[in-house]
């Protein structure tokens, strides 16, 4: 079996893919009869026929259908390989692609790539924000290498195959309201006295805004001011026009004149904040600049559960 070389494997599964030598050819970018003998030297040293011949295409034998099933995990390790040195030459004059939600882009993001730059100075970093669904399509289209999202609880994050998402942390959701409203001086509110608020936020639909985070509550959200930019919410908040939402992770850029409120709930009210990466990319520059996420979480967690403490 030792014939059994990678190209002839790579051409095993292509054609059994595209179901034919000629469509193998054409993906591949070789002559059919490239791909012929390499399909005849294949059956060769495997002693036995890979394929089925028929009047339109090929189908594979169960020998064949054996063969592809070692030969997939085969191509995975190599190609896992080959991206693990690429991205060890990379390391030093390299690029690291990021994404994240706008909040995790002024809380997150910038400690953990402040550690990467000072621990790789040469490498080019670019940084694209954008929402959960938007960074989940660059990363599959390998328009970037890592995302931060987030989903709030009881939602389902987007599912792929090619994605893998790993918890980060639980980012609390605080009530935001004017200097001269009643709440203004309370360190915590219970969730259903706030039914009657006016609320501010980007859109009428609980389900498409942070305010979908209680659904399961008897009451529902008065959405009285749309506004899609945190400036304007946290303006109109200010001004005394109604109350929004504002995650942990925000609190340090509210403005003065703004207070939170810690919200008591039987439930979390909060976002589950997730990296996601490709699937079984484990390319050194991306695993290292997974750890960075991870710790700098875990220390925003810690720091934001002191500062709510003593609220």
């Amino acid at each position: 079996m030792a014939e059994l070389g990678l190209t002839g494997l790579r051409i095993l599964r292509e054609v059994a893919a595209r179901g034919s030598f000629t469509g193998a050819a054409e993906s591949l970018g070789y002559t059919q009869s490239a791909v012929s003998r390499q399909v005849a030297g294949l059956e060769g040293a495997a002693g036995t026929p890979l394929f089925e011949r028929r009047a339109r295409g090929v189908r594979l034998t169960d020998a064949g259908t054996a063969l592809l099933r070692r030969a997939d995990t085969v191509l995975d390790e190599v190609d896992a390989a080959q991206r693990e040195l690429d991205g060890i030459s990379e390391l030093a004059t390299g690029s690291l692609r990021v994404g994240a939600f706008p909040t995790a882009v002024a809380a997150l993001l910038p400690r953990a790539l402040r550690g990467f730059r000072e621990r790789h100075p040469g490498m080019d970093i670019s940084l694209r924000e954008g929402g959960t669904s938007s960074q989940i399509r660059r990363l599959i289209s390998g328009s970037a290498e890592v995302a931060v999202v987030s989903v709030l609880p009881k939602r389902q994050a987007p599912r792929d195959r090619r994605v893998t998402l790993e918890h980060l942390m639980d980012d609390p959701l605080l009530l935001a309201v004017g200097f001269n409203h009643p709440l203004a001086t309370r360190r915590t509110v219970n969730l259903d006295d706030l039914a009657s608020e006016r609320w501010i936020a980007s859109s009428t639909k609980a389900s498409d805004s942070m305010l979908g985070a209680w659904q399961w509550a008897e009451w529902k959200p008065r959405v009285e001011l749309i506004a899609k930019e945190w400036t304007a919410k946290l303006g109109l908040v200010a001004a005394g026009l109604g109350v929004t939402l504002v995650p942990g992770l925000a609190a340090d850029a509210v403005r003065p004149d703004v207070a939170l409120v810690r919200i008591r709930s039987e439930r979390p009210v909060s976002r589950v904040v997730l990296m996601a990466i490709r699937a079984k990319d484990e390319l050194p520059h991306v695993t290292e600049f997974a750890e960075l996420l991870h710790d700098v979480a875990s220390e925003l967690t810690a720091e934001m559960r002191r500062r709510i403490a003593t609220r």
